[in-house]
């Protein structure tokens, strides 16, 4: 096993369609894959697949090491690429030292993690009994981990592999948990002498709601509703708003449709270009490719009643989005956030609206998803909360954190940075169901995961790599 042989796995998992909720390919390959090497496999009814390999000779005394990586992949492509994720394999590009995927996601999240999983089962390493255990629908809800039965696996050490930083060691991760808001509308016949036209906003770089909410990124959605509120002083009617497609990615493209008076098309147009100067000035280090559009369409339906329209863009408006704290235990960490994420325009009269909560505090947590409930009540939405999953505890005084400190330093002559994490985990539900699990979370160095341009790189994974060998096939 080496970062050669994982490479390789992994090529071909980007074949492979595995997007959240669709995940039937990849459980059918990781089948396949343990019999033709009669590995013991099985697959609970969610679609968790558990595989085995037992312990080379003079291992069998060693208790089982769990190894964990979930199979979906968040599936985000550039709008104007044709591209569609249940068939088509991921184009991607090795260059200067990454692999990237330029104009969808890359899935190296986590599929770098299941690649790794099975080059170690393909190999012939010494090490004691390994039990490696792929989830489905982590990006989603956590589906497979909420799922997960009592007994499932044996070992009570668990190496989650869905890290993006190679050099850091995590130890704790945030909770979270999903605010959607809805609200139903009557409709209006367009103004005589109105004229309809789309604003749109695109290019921004989006990212990862957890782990990138703290660098500065344009939330386009944000940014669009913010200008529609500017213009309320204005005689348009609103049409239609829509904006990003996952709740835990940053929103990169969002457009609106309105109608305005024929003589002050000219005067929004203006008004939109020169906001578009006031938002690329304010994210002019973060942001280089930030697109505005403003053109006249034909349009032939109806509005959104006007009694409402204001009241809902001024709602939108007020939906916080960004880092709401920093913690106070762990320098530099984010304790807890908001994703302002989505935004549609339903055929049947309604707006729906999805946020996205983390916190490592859990009554934190719930503070701010009341505080986003609040802000849409007052708008007139109906809100509810879905998907809460846990956060994980920090234990500085794990063994498998001990282990995995001296395998870095051994390997690479330097002490690795032990840390938490503000994206989440799966772990907090396994310590849910498992309380005795002892675990830890390291990868190789992702960016721009939940993102079009999502990129590996290639002299982070060998190191990955040798330090998954050496505490496998150290581990007592």
């Amino acid at each position: 096993m080496d970062s050669n042989s994982v490479l390789s796995v992994f090529k071909e998992i980007t074949r492979i369609p595995r997007e959240s909720g669709h995940e039937g390919p990849m459980t059918a390959f990781l089948q396949k894959f343990a019999a033709d090497r009669n590995l013991t496999c099985k697959t609970d009814k969610t679609g968790n697949v558990l595989i085995i390999k037992g312990a080379t000779p003079g291992r069998m005394h060693i208790a089982p090491l769990v190894l964990q990586a979930h199979q979906d992949m968040v599936c985000e492509k550039k709008g104007s690429f044709e591209f569609d994720f249940r068939k088509d394999p991921i184009p991607y590009e090795i260059e200067d030292g990454w692999m990237i995927a330029r104009d969808t996601t890359l899935g190296a999240d986590d599929g770098i993690g299941i690649a790794a999983c099975l080059a170690l089962l393909d190999s012939d390493l010494p090490m004691g009994k390994v039990e490696c255990l792929f989830t489905i629908s982590e990006e989603t809800g956590m589906d497979g981990a909420f799922a997960l039965e009592k007994g499932f696996f044996d070992g009570k050490t668990l190496i989650n592999l869905d890290s993006e930083d190679e050099g850091q060691l995590f130890v704790g991760c945030a909770g979270g948990i999903d605010t959607r808001a809805e609200i139903r509308y009557e409709t209006e016949p367009l103004e005589k002498n109105f004229k309809p036209m789309r604003l749109r906003i695109s290019g921004a770089t989006g990212g990862h709601s957890g782990d990138d909410i703290n660098k500065e990124r344009a939330n386009v959605l944000q940014q669009l509703c913010r200008f529609l509120y500017t213009q309320l002083q204005y005689d348009y009617q609103l049409i239609s708003i829509s904006g990003g497609n996952k709740a835990n990615a940053i929103c990169r493209e969002a457009e609106a449709v309105i109608a305005v008076p024929d003589d002050e098309f000219q005067d929004m147009v203006t008004d939109f270009q020169a906001f578009s100067q006031i938002v690329k000035d304010e994210f002019k280090n973060t942001e280089s490719e930030l697109k505005f559009e403003s053109k006249g369409i034909r349009y032939s339906g109806e509005a959104i009643s006007s009694d409402v329209a204001g009241d809902i863009i001024a709602t939108l408006n007020a939906c916080p989005h960004g880092v709401v704290a920093m913690s106070t235990d762990i320098p530099g960490l984010v304790e807890t956030s908001t994703n302002f994420a989505i935004v549609k325009t339903e055929k049947d009269n309604r707006i729906t609206v999805v946020t996205n909560q983390r916190s490592s505090v859990n009554s934190a947590l719930h503070a701010i998803a009341e505080k986003v409930e609040a802000v849409f009540i007052l708008g007139g939405f109906d809100v509810e909360h879905t998907g809460e999953y846990p956060g994980w505890k920090p234990n500085l005084d794990s063994r498998i954190l001990e282990q995995s400190i001296k395998s870095y330093r051994k390997l690479f002559g330097t002490e690795p940075e032990v840390k938490a994490i503000h994206a989440g985990l799966e772990c907090g539900l396994f310590l849910e169901k498992f309380p005795d699990l002892d675990m830890i979370s390291f990868g190789p160095t992702l960016r721009g995961v939940h993102a079009p341009g999502e990129r590996l790189e290639l002299a982070s994974l060998d190191k990955f790599v040798e330090l998954l060998k050496d505490i496998v096939t150290n581990f007592v």
